[in-house]
């Protein structure tokens, strides 16, 4: 049974984000009242500043939950569960996380949240395919190479829309309470075949150049990225392409009962839309 939430109200952190925005847009459409959280807006919310937090939970019914930079970082089990605290105490009754795909760290933050004995929803992701489009390998399409520590491994890409469906049906249907969703896309592609599906889609030439985790974090400190960050960064995505997360769910089917959309179809829309010039 779907709830009536059109006179509810749902904060929606990080609503700039790639994930925020379209489940700001998605709650929107079906007429809820949303609080689009961010560090600059009118709903003041930053996941550095714990003072922001309180304002934007105080009287809204339910939060979506994405914690910057990600759920596995140094930092995020305490930030849960002051981030709970601040939620009970602001009369929020239902929560819906995003979390990683295969990482334990973001496990231990997930747990940090549920001690706030609210009503948790908690949707685990891959990689989202949008990275190539508006994210952090969108320049590596742009130059025609995309540099990245994974190999040969193969990865469930997920379309961030998708995913977006199910948080917004985690907000706003019954049944969610306590579950944890996991999400993949139909498909396993390697980084080499998601580089050439994009320049089939695009017409550009575009190649995925392996690199190892080393390289990788002195290229983000090239960036402009902290030292301790590029490390930790690089550690991550070396170890969540080791190849424990090369294997498909049935997530999205369950809870939309539909099947996610493929890479291909991810990319073509992309291309068509000028993602890539």
């Amino acid at each position: 049974m779907t709830e009536n939430l059109k006179q509810e109200t749902v904060l929606v952190t990080a609503a700039t984000g790639k994930t925020g925005r379209r489940v700001a847009e998605r709650l929107a459409a079906r007429g809820v009242n949303v609080r689009a959280g961010s560090r600059k807006g009118p709903v003041l919310f930053d996941w550095e500043d714990e003072s922001t937090w309180g304002p934007a939970l105080r009287g809204a019914d339910a939060a979506y939950v994405a914690y910057f930079p990600d759920l596995a970082a140094p930092g995020a089990p305490e930030a849960m569960r002051a981030l709970g605290r601040v939620a009970a105490e602001s009369g929020v009754g239902r929560l819906v996380l995003l979390s990683g795909r295969g990482e334990p760290d973001a496990v231990v933050a997930e747990e940090a949240l549920r001690e706030s004995g609210l009503d948790l929803t908690v949707v685990r992701a891959s990689f989202f395919a949008q990275n190539f489009s508006e994210g952090a390998m969108y320049e590596g399409v742009l130059t025609g190479e995309i540099p990245f520590p994974a190999g040969e491994t193969a990865e469930p890409f997920i379309d961030a829309d998708d995913l977006a469906d199910v948080v917004v049906a985690a907000l706003t249907e019954d049944g969610h309470a306590g579950q944890v969703h996991e999400l993949t896309g139909p498909r396993l592609l390697t980084f080499g075949e998601v580089a050439a599906e994009i320049g089939r889609a695009s017409g550009r030439e575009v190649r995925y150049v392996p690199v190892s985790r080393v390289e990788y974090a002195e290229m983000l400190q090239q960036f402009g990225f902290p030292g301790p960050e590029s490390e930790w960064l690089s550690g991550l995505f070396t170890m969540l392409l080791d190849g424990h997360n090369a294997s498909l769910t049935d997530g999205v089917r369950r809870v939309l009962g539909r099947e996610p959309k493929d890479f291909t179809d991810f990319a073509k829309a992309a291309a068509g839309g000028g993602a890539w010039g």
